[in-house]
């Protein structure tokens, strides 16, 4: 049913409408004046958005007489007096509002869009996100996000604030300046010192029928020992001397590096696999030894988001592992291997090239073993003869480092790889030489130029991207 309204007045021959809420501005702008749209008669308006529950009064420079509302039930209007309406959006849609002068000249017909409260999240976006180039279109049931921001955080503030006024309508059309691809640099170094002292007799007894050891031996290589027998006519007596000291010192150092998208995640392995046998149950058989490859070495994932600015918010996942003999196991005539693993896993906020540590420890380990024969080692003196005593002590030192940078792709022919310089040794090198390694003046003077061409390249500078 069409709204149909009649006003006495003289015919117009040009309209002029204006409509506060007309048309997309940007965020960070001030409002904008109040735009005037002047038609011949006949013509169209263009487009007039009215906030819903909200409402807009449209003025015309020319007496008008009927005024028709496509939908009454999306918007409402009120003649004020032969040259202003009031408009009052109902219900989310569009429809259209055609003027008619005297005599039923149409003099324009105006799309009028219902929407969200457009011109509200434009101000509270300006309020909140002054820096940032954001848009807001109404459209029909929904917002329009449009513009460029500079972070990802500020991306999702604004898609956020929409929601409230749009929940589920928000068609999101911005996008991110600047860089936002982060790389991860992981240093994981660890040292462990031990010191093991023993000293002790083992006898042994044995003879044409027996044999006996009196004393288990020590577990510990032997650095000096002295080998005493003692031989009757039925049996001897085997003393054997073990003394020892060892030092040891373990450096690990581990340093992945990754790349990723900002809110994107990115792992990295350099490692291997190593079987382990599982049982699996069997209906026929009753079971089976099947394998499943446990992962070994050095592991990264991380998932970064670019905050405001140059902040980056990390959540990270280092991992080194390597196979240790001393945690093996033996079953079923498998040996299965064990891992000496140091893992971490945390979210921390940093700023481009600074550095944090995540994780650390500091262990100290001390282990003093007696092992005697019963009453003859509590003798004084001589029952150091039937005692061995073993010493040991270690320490672990263990440091987890991240750095995050921004960074940008390099221009192609400006990036060296390790093998760009290596050229295989003729026989004579290889031969007469023992050389691993060939000279070719050639590949050297490509390598020169490559890293020549980069601002302080050289072996140790910086590579795969460029540093922000």
């Amino acid at each position: 049913m069409h709204a149909f309204l009649r006003l006495a007045a003289s015919a117009a021959l040009a309209l002029a409408v204006a409509v506060a809420a007309a048309g997309p501005a940007a965020a960070q702008t001030a409002a904008p004046a109040e735009p005037r749209f002047v038609v011949a008669s006949g013509g169209s308006a263009g487009e007039m958005t009215v906030p819903v529950d909200k409402s807009q009064v449209l003025t015309v420079d020319r007496p008008f007489t009927d005024i028709l509302v496509g939908n009454p039930e999306i918007a409402d209007v009120v003649p004020l007096s032969d040259r202003s309406v009031y408009v009052l959006g109902k219900g989310l849609g569009s429809t259209n509002l055609t003027i008619y002068g005297p005599g039923r000249d149409l003099l324009a017909v105006i799309d009028l869009v219902i929407t969200h409260d457009a011109e509200g999240l434009k101000q509270r976006l300006f309020d909140v996100l002054p820096g940032e180039d954001v848009e807001v279109r109404g459209v029909a049931g929904g917002l329009v996000l449009s513009g460029t921001v500079g972070t990802a955080r500020a991306l999702e503030r604004a898609v956020a604030m929409a929601e409230r006024y749009a929940p589920g309508a928000v068609t999101n059309l911005l996008s991110v300046a600047g860089s936002q691809q982060v790389m991860l640099s992981v240093k994981v170094a660890e040292v462990r010192r031990s010191l093991a002292r023993g000293i002790g007799i083992k006898p042994t007894v044995f003879g044409e029928d027996f044999f006996v050891d009196v004393l288990d031996p020590l577990d510990i290589t032997r650095f000096l020992g002295a080998d005493i027998m003692l031989t009757a006519s039925e049996f001897a007596i085997d003393l054997l001397i073990d003394a020892l000291e060892e030092k040891g010192a373990v450096r690990v150092l581990a340093e992945p590096n990754l790349i990723a998208l900002s809110g994107d995640t990115a792992t990295f392995l350099a490692g291997g696999e190593f079987p382990i046998p599982v049982a699996q149950e069997d209906d026929e058989d009753g079971s089976t030894i099947t394998v499943v490859f446990k992962q070994f070495g050095v592991s990264l994932a991380f998932t970064p988001t670019v905050l405001d600015g140059d902040l980056i918010n990390l959540s990270v996942a280092p991992e080194v592992s390597q196979i240790d003999p001393t945690t093996s196991v033996r079953i079923s005539g498998f040996t299965i291997p064990g891992l000496s693993t140091r893992r971490a896993r945390t979210t921390v906020e940093l700023r481009d090239g600074q550095s944090f540590a995540i994780a650390g420890l500091l262990q100290s380990d001390f282990t003093d073993q007696v092992r005697q024969v019963p009453g003859l080692g509590d003798i004084p003196i001589l029952g150091a003869l039937a005692r061995s005593s073993e010493f040991q002590r270690s320490e672990t030192e263990l440091v987890i480092i991240v750095t995050p940078h921004l960074v940008q792709p390099a221009p192609p022919g400006l990036l060296a790889a390790p093998t760009d310089s290596f050229v295989p040794p003729s026989d004579a090198e290889l031969f007469l030489f023992g050389q691993v390694e060939g000279s070719d003046p050639a590949a050297l003077e490509v390598e020169r130029q490559v890293l020549s061409a980069r601002p302080g390249g050289g072996i140790s500078g910086p590579y795969g991207h460029i540093l922000k």
